[in-house]
């Protein structure tokens, strides 16, 4: 391979180049449209008020995986934050994900673990649903309706713009249901924010001799001048590569209204989630809580309060709508990836499907390991 170019210069491609200019000693280029490296993990300091934001919407490290804990440590030192994630449902905050205080609170009860469980048992029996085939039916099938219609329906319909009956089931299967007063929202061994930031991790990832970094780049005009013979790791969006031959993949995108307030604290957690569907935010973030360690020398707040909408063509693509006729539009892109030899497609948007920041990373150190390295250095 001549050229070994990386479109994308969040966690997937960022790893890869890493790996790439350190582990192979090669040299590599890594583009991306954006002003700035680091993808929708990117985070800033706010010149006024000397506030971190995570200009994307909240992004909290956590993972069980030992090999992605110890690459990601190499660069960032991070502090103890354990996330937790509250909830406004009918003027009262609620616990999430749903918990012993959350159920209790909500049913007015004092009810232990075991009644607990047997009660919301009950509750799931009530509907019979043995196979769920949409998110609607897998959320009443793990804490039967009345909790499902308090805290997932509205809120679901904002978020995604669709009947919840209309989604996968998988969506909601990554929010766990707890017999306990676990407050946390994340169970994973290591969680935590970088002690000086995203920045900081991806500037010391790319941070490297064999890394020709290239900002403000549109791939589209670049691959005119790339050479047939060049090796491509592409993490945009896969519809979009293929210039939408088959159709586009539906996405989610999110904006933000940001707000600066003279106050030291304006809702006391990072995260606030809004069940109600009559209010057409979905969450608020307040970012200095992120930072405990620096929390008291913050006079002032910033929040940003986050909206979901459908992704149109220039907007930054956040989550995949994972419909029956998406999942197929998917598979009709795969197969005609598969005719192209010298390109790698990879991350949230290459793959088509919601991964965590330690997901990606371990996708990226698993597609170098399998796939890059038998190519370049066979």
């Amino acid at each position: 391979m001549k050229n070994i170019i990386i479109v994308g210069a969040g966690f997937f491609g960022a790893v890869i180049a890493e790996r790439i200019a350190n582990d192979l000693n090669l040299p590599v280029t890594i583009i991306d449209k954006r002003k700035h490296i680091g993808g929708n993990s990117w985070s800033e300091t706010d010149s006024e008020t000397g506030i971190e934001i995570h200009k994307y919407g909240s992004h909290i490290f956590h993972t069980s995986n030992e090999d992605v804990w110890k690459y990601i440590c190499r660069f960032a030192a991070w502090n103890e934050y354990r996330h937790k994630v509250l909830t406004t449902c009918n003027g009262e905050v609620y616990t999430m994900p749903v918990n012993l205080g959350t159920i209790n609170q909500y049913y007015h009860r004092a009810m232990a673990p075991e009644t607990a469980k047997n009660f919301i048992l009950a509750e799931i029996r009530k509907e019979n649903i043995t196979d769920p085939q949409n998110l609607e039916e897998k959320a009443v099938s793990m804490l039967g309706r009345p909790l499902y219609q308090a805290f997932f329906h509205g809120y679901t319909k904002k978020q995604w713009e669709k009947d919840p009956k209309e989604l996968s089931p998988e969506i909601i299967t990554r929010l766990p249901v707890r017999f306990n007063y676990n407050y946390r929202y994340f169970s994973d061994k290591y969680e935590g924010i970088p002690l000086n930031g995203y920045e900081t991790v991806f500037r010391k990832m790319l941070c490297h001799k064999n890394i020709d970094l290239k900002l403000n780049t549109d791939f589209k005009e670049y691959k005119k001048c790339l050479e047939s013979e060049s090796l491509i790791i592409y993490t945009g969006a896969i519809d979009e590569y293929f210039n939408y031959r088959l159709g586009r993949l539906e996405w989610r995108t999110l904006d933000f209204k940001l707000e600066k307030h003279p106050y030291h604290d304006i809702q006391g957690t990072a995260v606030m989630n809004y069940a109600d569907e009559e209010i057409p935010f979905t969450r608020i973030h307040e970012f200095k809580h992120y930072h405990p360690e620096r929390k008291d020398k913050l006079k002032e707040t910033i929040i940003f309060k986050e909206y979901s909408r459908f992704a149109s063509i220039g907007d930054d693509p956040y989550y995949p709508v994972l419909t029956l006729n998406n999942v197929l539009l998917l598979k009709a892109y795969q197969q005609l990836a598969s005719g192209k030899k010298n390109i790698i497609f990879g991350g949230r948007l290459g793959s088509y499907k919601y991964l965590d920041m330690d997901d990606t990373i371990a996708e990226a150190l698993s597609c170098y390991k399998k796939r890059i390295c038998p190519l370049v250095n066979p």
